[in-house]
């Protein structure tokens, strides 16, 4: 391949420093529109007469070999372009010889008089030419990367030019290095987002896909997770007597080891003996396996409130570990009280604890709230948290039904946080007892 004469000698301080300066910036200025590496390797080689004028160019690198290999990664000679990213099969795999020697020192290095040995392993891409530039291309400290220039005529590179063309090739080398760091990244993101959807849809799975008609309870959930899995759970249990369970938790933690969690907490309760009924024993059961078989090696626990609705004595009988006790509004005062008369350490912490249980008189009208602190703690731009006040705000109208209680508070929650992004899940249950 030949080159211009007009470009060729000197070089780029050849030119005035107007020109210099515009062959630089347009050059910055390509470089910077990029968003693959090879064509960002396409765009500079438009340019790479004027800054770096040769008669031959070929590219190695010796990433992820052992010395003395290394690969030809480009090479002005060849009449078809080889991927190196996408296509490193195909590359020619070299060992020792001059470019070996040049690539393994590390050092950016001029030969005035070159003399070629005819058997030099890369001796088809040094024949006819007699006056060499080395630049490396540094990464971690390390040249694993070169660009070999090559003229016919000895003595043809002037050294004027040389620390000019190693800074300007070496930025050339990083803004590709970070393109293809982007590339791996972007595809790295994408397998983890794949599979953070497959938990997500597997953890979904476990929530009741239905609202079960409960006698004299109107019921309505929601459910946010703040990444595609989380460790909110709510769950609901058919017992005896017309009577149901209704469970909601929160694992520490957020994305998919908080969703195993869950995972296993679901599968906990729902193989508790004799049926999770009275709250207090089944707190205490899902507490034991655990605390006994799953987190007494990290620092993972569940927070859990169980209360029992019968709907004949409209009573809900609670236990509470460490959970936000649910909001109980009276809609024939305006009352609102939390349902905190019992409490204990959260689910897996430690073994063999007590959980105690109250029973609550209920009256038709009253509002229960069973949440996590992904609604109380949601914040607004400024840091400040929506709390339970605003929380028993939002339950202000008493002719809502489940599901318009759902809505006000959602909507009391978004107005307040004015689209700061939720840095946990949100999960709601209410009832409305009639």
């Amino acid at each position: 391949m030949g080159i211009d004469p007009q470009i060729a000698e000197p070089g780029l301080r050849s030119l005035d420093w107007r020109k210099r300066l515009d062959v630089i910036v347009e050059t910055m200025r390509e470089m910077s529109l990029q968003t693959d590496p090879q064509a960002m390797v396409r765009a500079y080689a438009k340019r790479i007469r004027q800054l770096m004028p040769a008669d031959r160019r070929v590219a190695l690198s010796r990433r992820g070999l052992e010395a003395p290999q290394y690969r030809i990664t480009r090479a002005s000679q060849w009449t078809e372009e080889i991927n190196p990213w996408t296509e490193k099969h195909r590359l020619p795999l070299l060992e020792g010889g001059l470019l070996g020697e040049l690539l393994y020192s590390d050092q950016p290095q001029i030969i005035d008089d070159l003399q070629v040995d005819p058997d030099d392993p890369a001796a088809s891409y040094l024949m006819g030419q007699r006056s060499l530039m080395a630049i490396p291309h540094y990464d971690g400290g390390t040249a694993l990367n070169m660009i070999v220039l090559m003229r016919p005529s000895p003595n043809a590179f002037d050294r004027d030019d040389f620390p000019e063309q190693v800074w300007m090739s070496n930025l050339f080398g990083r803004a590709t290095q970070n393109l293809v760091l982007a590339e791996e990244l972007k595809r790295a993101y994408g397998v983890v987002d794949r599979e953070l959807k497959l938990v997500a849809d597997i953890q979904r799975s476990l929530l009741p896909k239905t609202i079960p008609p409960i006698p004299g309870l109107g019921l309505a959930a929601s459910y946010q997770t703040s990444q595609w899995a989380g460790g909110d759970y709510y769950d609901f249990f058919p017992l005896s007597d017309n009577r149901w369970g209704i469970l909601i938790a929160d694992v520490s933690g957020h994305g998919t080891p908080a969703a195993v969690m869950m995972a296993i907490t679901h599968s906990i309760a729902h193989a508790v003996p004799n049926f999770p009924d009275p709250p207090a024993t089944m707190l205490q059961h899902v507490n034991q396996q655990l605390a006994t078989l799953y987190t007494t090696n990290n620092e993972a626990f569940v927070t859990a409130f169980y209360g029992i609705y019968d709907p004949a004595k409209r009573t809900l009988t609670y236990a509470n570990a460490g959970h936000n006790p649910p909001r109980l509004k009276r809609c024939e005062d305006g009352s609102v009280i939390a349902l905190d008369n019992v409490g204990n350490l959260p689910l897996g912490v430690m073994t063999d604890v007590a959980y105690d249980q109250f029973t609550q008189a209920l009256r038709p009208g009253d509002q229960i709230v069973f949440y996590t602190d992904g609604i109380t703690e949601a914040t607004n731009p400024a840091g400040k948290m929506f709390d339970t006040e605003r929380l028993d705000e939002a339950l202000a109208n008493c002719h809502l039904d489940a599901n318009g209680l759902i809505e006000a508070v959602l909507d009391a929650v978004e107005r307040f946080t004015a689209g700061e992004p939720a840095a946990d899940d949100r999960t709601l249950l209410v009832a409305k007892v009639s």
